[in-house]
């Protein structure tokens, strides 16, 4: 397996732009970061349910050392299936929206304030059904050559979380974790914890697709 520890900003953004996203690692590269009580569930990708369409966007940049950042946001407390956990900037898809690209596009704008015109988007990853919401997302993955100048909405952000590309592929980095949810059950989920946050859920299993994209791995 390739390892991309020490890997810059622009070696990678190479590197993902002579990806074959027509060809991706796939719902089962998703499914090792899910919870095991949700598999059969995401595996069905709502069918029967009528899920809402939205999309999320991973977006990279630059830090100061040439080293690829990425964005995430922690969501406010509220009384929901995805109070406080940590995610990408994204939402649900609106009719005024030319396609799910464009949504999260918007989102990111809306939520954190990337501009949209300096974001080259160079990709899809495979959309993700999460059963509690019942939102089927599609995730987009755009580079910019600077960092932005993000300013959150305070009604949808908590926090702003940069943290660095290379971390999530540290062996030690990817854990096991008990999480009680807001209804009170207790379960145990794959996670990543990077600089002391925990990312789990459906921002964990778009994330291991990711990271397989991004290392050359591809399945079925």
């Amino acid at each position: 397996m390739q390892q991309t520890v020490n890997i810059s900003y622009n070696d990678l953004a190479g590197i993902l732009r002579a990806r074959p996203f027509d060809a991706l690692p796939g719902m089962e590269i998703q499914l090792e970061m899910a919870p095991t009580n949700r598999r059969n569930e995401i595996r069905a990708r709502g069918s029967g349910q009528s899920p809402v369409k939205s999309s999320v966007l991973l977006l990279l940049y630059p830090g100061e050392r040439g080293e690829p950042l990425m964005v995430f946001i922690q969501r406010p407390r509220y009384d929901g299936a995805h109070s406080g956990q940590i995610a990408f900037p994204g939402g649900r898809y609106e009719s005024t929206d030319k396609d799910l690209e464009q949504t999260a596009l918007r989102e990111a704008q809306e939520e954190v304030g990337v501009d949209p015109d300096r974001v080259e988007v160079i990709g899809g990853l495979t959309p993700l059904y999460i059963p509690p919401s019942n939102y089927i997302v599609s995730p987009f993955v755009g580079l910019t050559d600077r960092r932005p100048a993000f300013v959150p909405d305070k009604k949808e952000v908590d926090r702003l979380l940069e943290l660095p590309l290379p971390a999530f592929r540290e062996r030690n980095n990817k854990q096991m974790r008990a999480i009680t949810l807001s209804t009170g059950i207790r379960l145990q989920t794959p996670c990543f914890v990077i600089h002391g946050e925990m990312i789990w859920g459906a921002t964990a299993m778009i994330m291991a697709e990711f990271l397989a994209l991004s290392e050359g791995i591809t399945g079925s």
